[in-house]
């Protein structure tokens, strides 16, 4: 069974859900300095157009980004330990799930959206590469 079958049953997606949105709220707290500040206004922002935004967000990607991580899961699989894999390749774990958010991007009808996301955007691989190991946790608790 892949992992996103397994991650999307129904009894689990509403948790996950609501695990993915609390890391980012602890990510976006623990950020500093002029980028953590410009994080915390672009996400006030948009919660602040719709405070549901970002939960619904993250429903509507959680297939698309499993199936991202499937194949690196799988290999991980494949080697024994999955979780040390997404782990041991944070920057290809990091690029699957921005692979993801681009494409998103792209489609967004709302131009704040889509202006805040190109804003941040070329930060955004190294931020998703420390959320990882959060990522990886949520992803095995669930598995």
């Amino acid at each position: 069974m892949k992992l996103s079958e397994q991650l999307l049953a129904e009894k689990n997606r509403e948790h996950i859900v609501a695990d993915c949105c609390k890391m980012i709220d602890r990510h976006l707290a623990a950020k500093s300095g002029i980028s953590g500040i410009a994080l915390r206004t672009a996400f006030g922002a948009i919660k602040g157009v719709s405070p549901e935004f970002v939960p619904h967000v993250v429903d509507q990607l959680l297939p698309q980004f499993l199936g991202a991580l499937d194949p690196l899961w799988r290999t991980g699989m494949e080697k024994g330990d999955p979780v040390a894999y997404l782990m041991a390749r944070r920057a290809d774990t990091a690029e699957a799930l921005l692979a993801v958010t681009d494409a998103r991007a792209k489609q967004a009808k709302r131009q704040l959206v889509r202006g805040t996301y190109d804003r941040l955007r070329d930060s955004a691989k190294k931020h998703v590469e420390e959320a990882v190991p959060d990522v990886v946790d949520i992803v095995q608790k669930y598995a």
